[in-house]
């Protein structure tokens, strides 16, 4: 059954890899539309999620943002094949402009590593190619629900030669390693994490689980962390990449400061183009004990 899985998402992942970027965004709004229109999760999580992050919009507001931010998340879906198929130069041609790259230069002028922070925010798989075409470059992944799809997505997010990592301990020995020797990891920063070693911070004020990894790895290897993400430009023009300062207190040892200093860096992304985040992750599921999951109100952490 996963074999047959397989061959059919690889299959619409070819499929879909043969399109523009204007036919894939078009398709994209068209499935975020439908998402919006019925009631669905993606529009029950999304509109929880910004009633409890961004309360000072009126409720027409958050309306028409979550409307946009759905219409996003379905053209991220359909520029995902496009990362993943295309050419490496093609899919690095939709770049069209760049903000902030000289903060990297700097960061790494002393020979130390750095820690690129990525949010789910506008298509952070071209965020993934652009630096893996510059740097030597790991990033943490997590493996497919459908496990013969993990060789294919190493592959195609690897062709410039970045490395993918698990996040187990190896895995993060990898990347400690990379890092002391002056590379480059990337992480997705805004997961709900799972497990213990992990601590509660704020995230647009609400407590929420905040991974304490991006903290720990730089204690452990001097790393210098910077914020990225990659905007999608209006009527399928391409992208923007932008580089940005983190806040301060990001490698501090008390790892709640630690992880509210990261996660008011994500916040700072996010509200530059809060349309283009990916509200319809339940990021904030796991609370502290005793507190209500928000998704559920029946339901104590």
């Amino acid at each position: 059954m996963n074999k047959l899985k397989y061959f059919l998402i690889a299959g619409l992942l070819r499929i879909a890899g043969s399109l523009s970027l204007a036919t894939a965004q078009r398709l994209g709004r068209m499935v975020g539309w439908l998402l919006w229109k019925w009631p669905t999760q993606p529009r029950d999580v999304t509109a929880t999620n910004l009633s409890i992050c961004l309360p000072e919009l009126t409720p027409a507001e958050r309306a028409d943002l979550s409307k946009a931010s759905l219409a996003n998340t379905g053209m991220t879906m359909f520029e995902v094949p496009l990362m993943w198929e295309w050419p490496v130069d093609k899919c690095l041609d939709l770049v069209k402009d760049t903000q902030g790259l000289e903060l990297l230069d700097e960061a790494m002028a002393d020979g130390s590593g750095l820690i690129l922070l990525a949010p789910h925010l506008g298509n952070w798989e071209l965020t993934g190619l652009f630096f893996s075409s510059r740097y030597k470059m790991a990033a943490l992944y997590s493996p497919p629900n459908v496990p013969e799809l993990e060789d294919y997505m190493i592959r195609v997010r690897g062709r410039l030669g970045s490395e993918l990592v698990r996040g187990d301990r190896r895995g993060l020995a990898r990347l400690a390693a990379l890092l002391r020797e002056g590379g480059v990891a990337g992480i997705l920063p805004d997961q709900s994490p799972r497990g213990a070693g992990n601590a509660f911070a704020p995230f647009f004020g609400m407590e929420v689980k905040t991974m304490t990894l991006v903290a720990k790895l730089m204690q452990r290897t001097g790393a210098k962390v910077l914020m990225t993400y990659t905007e999608r430009l209006n009527n399928a023009e391409g992208f923007r990449l932008v580089v940005r300062e983190a806040e301060p207190n990001l490698n501090s040892k008390d790892l709640v400061q630690a992880s509210t200093a990261m996660n008011q860096s994500i916040e700072h992304c996010i509200r530059k183009i809060p349309a283009q985040y990916q509200w319809e992750y339940k990021r904030l599921r796991h609370r502290p004990p005793g507190e209500i999951n928000p998704y559920n109100p029946d339901r104590v952490c």
